[in-house]
């Protein structure tokens, strides 16, 4: 930790000394430096942002609450940088985690090393409507999981992201678009990639994971993609509409949530099967009005982990499906009433877990958009024969 903030301090020393040139900074929310170079051959624009947490959660048992557990976090802490190179049809994104949540999850398949590197990507525009992107970034999977975490709508994603998300992965994408008609936009990506998730250093374990997303816009784009913003900041002047759908195949994956989740592992090594997931979505924002709908079903080849000799292991693919609801209103003044609903169902005969419903209500002031806000959420959670939890959570972001 000490290295890379060491790193960081001499970067941005190095940074406003370039060619003793004058540095301007960027009005809040866009940036700490936007450097071009001399020549106009590259950019840099350096960014960082943090959300502070604090949450109590009270369970219920036997029809009684107990005590508050209570917690405080620095749940992200990020340093981003993107910019272009030799062209502005070439650019690169690079983003780095440093809370303990961030760059947590180190085993030996990440060389027991932290999980620093969130995105390390380079984008290529080379021709016409299409882009190729390659490195380490989310793959094209479920609207509110793409959707940067400093840009949602309540304290943090659903459940049903927690549990079928499919994150990022280090690969290559096909990015393209194309008009049916002046209005009408249709987005596609095909995504293949290395199956394991983010910062895997072992190399590839099982197959390779293939992962294509179409968009459908009947009534043209959001405003600065707005679709993948919580709430209606924008404010829409007419309906704006998106539906969508992902398909995920993840052949011979080893861990038990696709690339995410643990990995399965047996006598002889790690346990492989099949895993799909598909997820259907849709955006609609109109003013101050804005809606999200999303799908999820993950389903395995043999969801149950065995050694050589057929004897389970005690890892279980999570097959099952999932829906999440969520809508809000943002107000004139910028303060925003919100409401979310999602059901987590399992397959309860091999996962042995229990159906569980989450209603969540958010308010939220966005004093300067999503880089300057304040949010909170209560949530009560209801699991099938077990216990009921009460859930509050207050949280500050800062983007610069």
């Amino acid at each position: 930790m000490k290295y890379l903030l060491t790193v960081f301090m001499l970067f941005s020393f190095f940074c406003m000394r370039i060619n003793a040139q004058e540095v301007k900074a960027p009005r809040f929310g866009k940036g700490i430096l936007n450097i071009v170079g001399k020549d106009s051959t590259w950019s840099m624009k350096f960014g960082t942002r943090m959300q502070l947490l604090g949450s109590a959660i009270w369970s219920e048992e036997d029809g009684n609450i107990g005590d508050a557990n209570t917690n405080f976090l620095i749940r992200r802490a990020r340093l981003k940088f993107d910019g272009f190179i030799l062209d502005e049809k070439l650019t690169y994104k690079i983003e780095i985690g440093l809370s303990n949540r961030d760059i947590s999850g180190a085993s030996k398949y990440t060389n027991n090393t932290p999980r620093y590197i969130y995105d390390a990507l380079v984008k290529w525009n080379f021709y016409k409507n299409f882009s190729l992107w390659v490195g380490q970034t989310k793959l094209p999977g479920n609207v509110e999981r793409v959707t940067s975490s400093g840009n949602l709508q309540f304290v943090d994603r659903s459940l049903l992201n927690a549990e079928f998300n499919i994150d990022r992965d280090i690969g290559a994408q096909i990015r393209h678009h194309f008009n049916i008609t002046p209005k009408f936009l249709i987005r596609d990506i095909f995504a293949f990639s290395q199956g394991e998730g983010r910062n895997v250093t072992v190399g590839n374990k099982g197959g390779y994971q293939y992962t294509g997303r179409i968009e459908l816009l009947p009534f043209g784009a959001f405003k600065g993609n707005n679709e993948y913003q919580g709430s209606a900041l924008n404010r829409e002047e007419v309906p704006k509409l998106m539906i969508a759908a992902s398909y995920d195949f993840n052949d011979d994956a080893i861990k038990t949530r696709s690339n995410m989740g643990s990995f399965m592992e047996n006598d002889i090594g790690e346990y492989q099967t099949d895993i799909s997931t598909l997820f259907i979505d849709a955006v609609f924002k109109y003013k101050g009005l804005s809606f999200l709908g999303e799908y999820a079903d993950r389903n395995a080849d043999d969801p149950i982990a065995k050694n050589s000799d057929g004897t389970a292991t005690g890892d279980i693919v999570q097959v099952g499906n999932a829906v999440n609801l969520q809508a809000g209103y943002l107000f004139k003044n910028n303060w925003e009433v919100s409401t979310r609903y999602t059901n987590i169902d399992l397959d309860r005969s091999l996962t042995l877990k229990s159906t569980q419903n989450q209603y969540t209500l958010g308010v939220s002031k966005y004093i300067v958009g999503h880089k300057l806000k304040v949010q909170t959420d209560f949530s009560y959670l209801s699991v099938y024969e077990n216990t009921n939890q009460l859930m509050a959570r207050l949280q500050l972001e800062v983007h610069f």
